[in-house]
């Protein structure tokens, strides 16, 4: 499979070892986590091609991953602040 941008663990590279861990141990991360995941993906499928769709459907989901990523770096974020 080619290489897919974006991914979380590219977005967050110091944040590997939290990222896990929140995903194993936060049920509402867990699902952000992957809703991140499948959203990227249906991106780069219409980026590259794979995946017809419009303009307007692109940018959509374009913002909903800048959305799911604030809230992911805001989960990370506050899981530093606290130490855990």
């Amino acid at each position: 499979m080619s290489h897919v941008p974006h991914e979380l663990h590219e977005e967050f590279p110091d944040a590997a070892n939290a990222l896990s861990a929140l995903k194993q141990n936060d049920a509402h991360f867990a699902k952000l986590s992957d809703e991140y995941h499948l959203i990227n993906r249906e991106i780069h499928r219409i980026e590259t091609d794979v995946e017809p769709a419009s303009d307007d459907v692109l940018e959509s989901l374009k913002k909903k991953r800048l959305s799911l990523k604030d809230e992911i770096a805001a989960m990370l974020a506050a899981r530093e602040s606290t130490g855990s």
